[in-house]
């Protein structure tokens, strides 16, 4: 695709637009030459990798990008050994600690899942980081003209002694301003310094009576600055440490800058890798502001558009159009009046496809699908080529040779006013015979005009489709809505009348009318409104179905749920009455043992005792694997169980068993809380309620019901069910360290 369709499309204006959501110098310089891809796979990892910063930027907020310090020119002074500047080292530092920074932004996710990251995962993998040698010049060089006393031990050991040097140079001149032999000729009593060494301000008609070094004179000649003979020893060891210093200085950059060299493909690779996650998270965060969506990519050739918007318009005044073509028709012919919408609507089309092209979300709905064409060829505007003198019919057709010399049938053509600017009735007969020709090379086309023969083509070519926007006659103006299917009207009688003009001139221009051209346009028109209402109406309809569907799946979700934890209730209340089965398997071996150490005279009671319990417990077993062991069967056994003893405890002999439903075992067993929370009122009542007569039984009080705080309706359902339950003595709600009103503590008779 050539510049001049990219400009024509405003391609440019939405780069420029981009460059504004990067934020440094290189992620810049590469915004500016990104180009659209015309390939399905690169495509499509384009705008994955613009939809997984987006879902960065929703998780982790801003990625830390700064403005980064160019520093080009410093790698190529380390690749040929130089040794760099204080401020080079110190941009160096700055630009490893954004390098780490950035790396860490992605590294320190919680629970991240690598695959839905994929794509950043191997950008953020590559950078290099080396936090000890960042770390080593921000301890050196404190700023771009300060290196620190604790660079090296000697530079540190120079600059105490040229501190100390420093105090006795200050010391001696104070006592010679101070002092009654000097101190009159003073102009004032400071100490200054002057190339690089201290010295005192005396009077000018003073001067021979110091003797001393003259450094400097003031601009009135009023003030001499001399340097006392007395410090000219220390001022020349200030001097040479100076020197030291700075020799000092040079190594340590030498050194550091040594280091660096090491590094230089690791920290070069980051310039262009933080240039490029600068453009992905640029992507995503343009894609967020424009309200952008990712589109479905389709093989089918096809482009679907639903509530598309221009990007270069403002929201409060963009008007959004559906527009789509390639399933039943692939040449869409756009007609109408002029400021219709027809030329924005081929820009919007093209711009937004270049947009998906270049991996930026496109602002329209979602389930907007569309094609990866493998060339978009654009005639829009009536723009004549001054340099080769070319008339306006001309200028277009220099762009239609190129468009029909270069289609493929994988190409999209967007053209606007085909056969203008040259005889109407030519211009209409040459705008059809190209359509027919992109037509049959397989090519997807949209095109406006005003012909009428191109209305009327449309209506009879297989392969064609009508498409006009609507216009309110009552406020004459254009709504910018796209009517698919439905040949505009250039609305010029009714525009006329409405602004006034002679009847008599409107109903002669009617009588030149062709009636055929009138019929076909409001038939169509009516078929138009007819269609909008059936639309509504099965929009409509299947809105109705889509919400009795979702009815539908949530109540089979809550009988599935309702099931699940009757099953579990059940198997619980199995379960339990298996354990007490055995419990009573083993009481009754216990008595039967006891009863066969009997007396002889007792012997034939005890072994009918024990055949009929033994047969009772058989019983109780059939029903237990059958799954409909009650309650009621185990108080009955009881209560046999209890009599035959009774009666045994009547007889001369000293047995002093008894059976009392295990007690011992279920005070073992039953815990002292029970936990509802998330169940219906109904669903804990019963629950609760077993759980009573098994405390009861275990003699287990008191015990802790735990429903949560919640709305409260959970709470005050137990409350009036424990209010009549024949276990409960009193209740009350739980205090602090008890669980406050999420619990309730239960005490029982």
């Amino acid at each position: 695709m050539n510049n001049k369709c990219l400009k024509t499309l405003e391609y440019n204006k939405i780069i420029d637009k981009l460059k504004t959501y990067c934020k440094t110098y290189i992620g810049k310089e590469i915004t500016a030459k990104i180009m659209p891809c015309f390939e399905k796979s690169d495509v499509i990892n384009l705008l994955n990798l613009t939809k997984e910063a987006t879902s960065l930027l929703y998780r982790k907020g801003n990625i830390p990008l700064s403005d980064l310090p160019n520093i080009l020119i410093n790698i190529k002074q380390l690749e040929s050994d130089g040794i760099l500047s204080i401020s080079a080292l110190l941009n160096i530092a700055r630009f490893l600690k954004i390098s780490r920074e950035v790396k860490e932004y992605f590294s320190s996710i919680e629970d991240i899942d690598l695959s839905t990251y994929q794509k950043l995962s191997d950008i953020f993998g590559v950078i290099y980081i080396n936090k000890n040698i960042e770390e080593k010049i921000f301890s050196i060089i404190l700023d771009e003209n300060t290196i620190a006393d604790t660079a090296s031990a000697k530079l540190n050991n120079i600059r105490r002694e040229t501190k100390k040097l420093e105090q006795d140079i200050k010391d001696k001149l104070n006592s010679f301003i101070h002092s009654s032999t000097y101190s009159k000729y003073i102009m004032e009593p400071i100490i200054t310094i002057r190339e690089n060494r201290y010295v005192v301000p005396i009077k000018e008609e003073y001067k021979s009576q110091v003797k001393g070094f003259i450094h400097d004179i003031s601009s009135s000649g009023s003030t001499i600055f001399i340097e006392p003979i007395s410090i000219f020893d220390l001022n020349n060891e200030i001097t040479n440490l100076k020197i030291e210093e700075e020799l000092e200085i040079e190594r340590i950059l030498a050194e550091l800058s040594s280091i660096l060299c090491n590094y230089v493909s690791g920290i070069k690779s980051n310039i262009s890798t933080l240039g490029d996650l600068d453009l992905v998270f640029a992507k995503a965060k343009y894609s967020i502001d424009i309200d952008g969506i990712l589109p479905k990519i389709n093989d089918e050739k096809y482009i679907n558009l639903i509530s598309a918007r221009h990007p270069l318009i403002a929201k409060d005044i963009v008007v959004p159009i559906n527009i789509s073509i390639g399933k039943n028709y692939t040449s869409l012919v756009i007609t109408g009046p002029n400021t219709g919408g027809k030329t924005a609507s081929l820009k919007t089309t093209g711009l937004l496809l270049l947009m998906a092209y270049s991996g930026i979300y496109i602002p329209a709905k979602e389930s907007s699908s569309i094609y990866v064409f493998d060339n978009i060829f654009v005639d829009i505007g009536d723009e004549q080529s001054i340099q080769e003198n070319l008339s306006t019919f001309s200028s277009h057709m220099s762009n239609i040779v190129e468009i029909t010399n270069n289609i493929t049938p994988n190409s999209l053509a967007l053209l606007d006013e085909l056969g203008s600017g040259t005889d109407p009735i030519e211009g209409a007969n040459l705008a059809i015979s190209i359509l027919e020709y992109l037509y049959k090379a397989n090519a997807t086309t949209i095109s406006t005009t005003h012909y009428q023969e191109l209305k009327n083509y449309c209506l009879v070519r297989d392969g064609f489709e009508n498409a006009s926007f609507e216009f309110d006659l009552n406020n004459l103006k254009p709504t910018y809505k796209l009517l698919i299917g439905i040949p505009g009207k250039s609305n010029a009688f009714a525009i006329s009348k409405k602004l006034g003009l002679n009847k008599e001139i409107l109903d002669t221009a009617n009588s030149l009318m062709k009636e055929n051209d009138i019929s076909i346009e409001e038939l169509m028109k009516s078929i138009y409104d007819s269609k909008l209402e059936i639309e509504k109406q099965k929009e409509y309809i299947e809105k109705n179905s889509k919400q009795i569907e979702t009815l539908k799946k949530s109540l089979e979700i809550q009988n599935n749920n309702q099931k699940e934890k009757q099953d579990k209730i059940l198997e619980k209340a199995r379960n339990e009455a298996k354990q007490i089965l055995e419990s009573a398997k083993e009481e009754a071996n216990l008595i039967i043992r006891k009863l066969n150490n009997l007396d002889k005279k007792d012997l034939a009671t005890a072994n009918n005792l024990r055949n009929e319990l033994n047969a009772k417990l058989k019983d109780l077993n059939a029903d237990s694997s059958s799954n409909s062991l009650s309650l009621e069967s185990l108080k009955e056994l009881n209560e046999k169980f209890s009599l035959k003893n009774n009666k045994l405890n009547n007889s001369n002999h000293n047995s002093s068993v008894t059976f009392s439903k295990n007690s011992k075992f279920k005070s073992q067993n039953i815990s002292s809380e029970i936990n509802v929370i998330g169940q219906t009122v109904d669903e804990a009542i019963f629950v609760i309620d077993k759980y009573l007569d098994d405390c009861a039984i275990a003699k287990l009080s008191p015990i802790r019901i735990v429903h949560g705080k919640g709305t409260g309706k959970l709470r005050e359902g137990i409350h009036k069910f424990l209010k009549t339950n024949p276990h409960v003595k009193s209740f009350r709600l739980g205090t602090f360290g008890e669980g406050e009103m999420g619990v309730t503590i239960v005490e029982l008779k």
